[in-house]
């Protein structure tokens, strides 16, 4: 019976509804934390033995040591010039109109939004059931080994399709055995490389030499292929498959997946609740549906 209720209770904590109230509490509670004591429309500021206790364990968490008096003193005193400072900037209406302003509050709800979803964590079965339906993103990627022979087409000029297509043909010889270091040009990244993804190769070679390079059959010498240094010969000697790794082997990156895909849902059903309450007009006919789903983009997807 303990059991059961518990996954009841554990089913009810990640309904989004229990979140808005979560939510709605926690910005209640904390309004009320930071304004305790102070009325804005008001001149006056009061100091209760609550803030002075949060301002010093505030100074203690950073210092880790408990202010001494004239630091406490110089404390009270930064928060008073604090509050004036703040309550004469939205007598003038400073906060009006101002885009980072406007911003930085905006985020400060976003933050608190994001804190309350992180406080659920995923089951096996969810974490799972997510690595199932978004496969791609944790796909381990094809990786190749491969050797190359080098061809500076600045240096070698018109001489260099003469010189690559005479080494390819001693190369692809049955039992041959030319040294490759003493073939073509220096080459400063090396002539071997092992387990390389197609990311790797492109940071390296480019994005068309990687292309080319993982669509070559394994075993044999080919090319050239271009890339941002010159011209190439080519033999891939290991290529090994893509593959769905079990979650055991992904469980960290596939849990921080899923919580951020929670806060994004978190977010946008709070956003959407908050919207609800308030009528937008554009003054633009441009702009009337706005924030109607695009059904073309939709279908494209």
């Amino acid at each position: 019976m303990f059991n059961s209720n518990q996954s009841l209770f554990k089913k009810w904590l990640r309904e989004p509804l229990v979140h808005f109230l979560l939510i709605g509490g926690v910005l209640f509670f904390l309004y009320g934390l930071e304004n305790e004591g102070f009325d804005d429309q008001s001149k006056r500021i009061v100091f209760t033995k609550d803030d002075i206790s949060r301002l010093t364990l505030r100074w203690e968490k950073t210092r880790q040591r408990p202010p001494t008096q004239i630091e406490l003193k110089d404390l009270i005193k930064q928060q008073i010039r604090e509050q004036v400072m703040y309550r004469e900037a939205l007598a003038m209406g400073l906060d009006k109109n101002d885009s980072i302003v406007r911003r930085r509050l905006a985020q400060k709800v976003e933050f608190i939004t994001a804190d309350l979803a992180a406080q659920v964590e995923p089951s096996e079965a969810e974490l799972t059931n997510y690595l199932a339906t978004h496969s791609e993103l944790f796909e381990i990627p094809v990786r190749i080994s491969f050797v190359h022979v080098y061809f500076n087409t600045d240096r070698r000029g018109e001489q260099t399709e003469k010189d690559i297509q005479n080494l390819l043909s001693t190369l692809t010889q049955t039992g041959s055995k030319i040294d490759i270091s003493q073939s073509g040009d220096p080459f400063m990244l090396g002539l071997e490389h092992t387990q390389l993804t197609e990311y790797n190769v492109t940071q390296l070679f480019g994005k068309n030499f990687a292309s080319k390079l993982f669509a070559l059959e394994a075993g044999h010498w080919q090319g050239p292929i271009q890339s941002g240094f010159g011209l190439h010969l080519v033999r891939t000697d290991n290529k090994t498959a893509s593959s769905r790794p079990e979650l055991k082997a992904v469980r960290v990156k596939v849990r921080n997946e899923w919580m951020n895909q929670q806060r994004r849902v978190v977010d946008d059903a709070f956003y959407q609740s908050l919207r609800q309450g308030y009528e937008i007009v554009i003054d633009d006919d441009r702009f009337i549906n706005l924030e109607q789903k695009d059904s073309t983009a939709s279908t494209k997807k």
